[in-house]
């Protein structure tokens, strides 16, 4: 089936009271290993690709984007794709063109004025090309100049100014800092989940956490019941691939790249299967 909007899924995921999980793809293995998990545990997902992925394919967006599209095509189940993010408003412009229905723009970085105004922007491209728009308050760990810690004062997204924000903006989604950090490769980060709570009685629109590869199962489940309605996963797909990949090299007689990759690959649909039952089969509904 062709690819779905990544808003419909979100909102499917709030109506349920559950989260829909987002995964970013690096390479083409990635976004199949996405879609094997999607059909095989019959859950929609999303797939992301970052800024940071597209500069790595030499700033084009396309080809990726068009073999996650054809992807979708052949799958049984919902697959929306997302550009993730995103720190220019040029990319928010090219977006809709290449297949992508939602964009979460970045600019958490900067004081909190210049975050409402770049946003604004953004998000006027945005609904201008009928896409979904998420941003950014507070400031996820792990990022570049990003703070020394997720738990250092003056990081954590405050409800009232989250409520402000949203109002200012006009964005559909907000992610917030809780407790997560970026690219982390132990599952031990804290969230608060009564912050969690408070912010998503204030806000009007649903809730996104980024830095979830860093969360166990456990404390994902109780995100999802304190209002978290989208969990973006990254990290731990490229533990999962470059684990496999490493120990199918440890064979020197291996020398096919076919026979590498297909491990990592297995090996990221393996994790997403899991997580999905961990998180979300045990989360629906309650």
């Amino acid at each position: 089936m062709p690819l779905v909007s990544s808003g419909s899924l979100v909102e499917a995921a709030v109506g349920q009271k559950t989260a829909v999980l987002a995964f970013n793809a690096i390479t083409l293995e990635h976004a199949e290993a996405i879609v094997d998990a999607a059909q095989i545990t019959r859950t929609a997902l999303i797939i992301q690709i970052s800024h940071n992925a597209v500069r790595f394919h030499g700033g084009d967006m396309g080809p990726l984007a068009r073999a996650v599209a054809t992807l979708a095509t052949g799958s049984s189940v919902d697959i929306a794709l997302h550009l993730d993010h995103v720190e220019e408003t040029s990319m928010v412009a090219l977006a809709s063109s290449h297949g992508f229905s939602s964009v979460m723009f970045d600019a958490a970085r900067f004081a909190y004025d210049v975050n409402v105004s770049q946003t604004v922007a953004a998000r006027q491209l945005a609904h201008e090309s009928g896409l979904w728009i998420e941003a950014e308050l507070g400031y996820v760990g792990g990022k570049p100049n990003a703070p020394a810690s997720a738990h250092q004062a003056g990081v954590r997204t405050d409800p009232d100014e989250a409520a402000d924000f949203v109002l200012a903006t006009g964005v559909d989604a907000l992610a917030i800092a809780v407790g997560t950090s970026h690219a982390m490769s132990t599952r031990t980060a804290q969230l608060d989940h009564s912050l969690i709570e408070r912010i998503a009685r204030r806000v009007t629109v649903p809730l996104v956490l980024h830095g979830s590869s860093g969360v166990s199962a456990d404390q994902l489940r109780a995100a999802i019941g304190a209002g978290i309605s989208k969990i973006n996963i990254g990290t731990a797909l490229n533990q999962s691939f470059t684990t496999a990949v490493r120990d199918a090299l440890a064979d020197p007689a291996v020398v096919d790249p076919r026979r590498y990759l297909a491990e990592g690959r297995r090996a990221i649909t393996e994790y997403i299967v899991a997580l999905v039952g961990d998180v979300l089969t045990n989360s629906k509904g309650g």
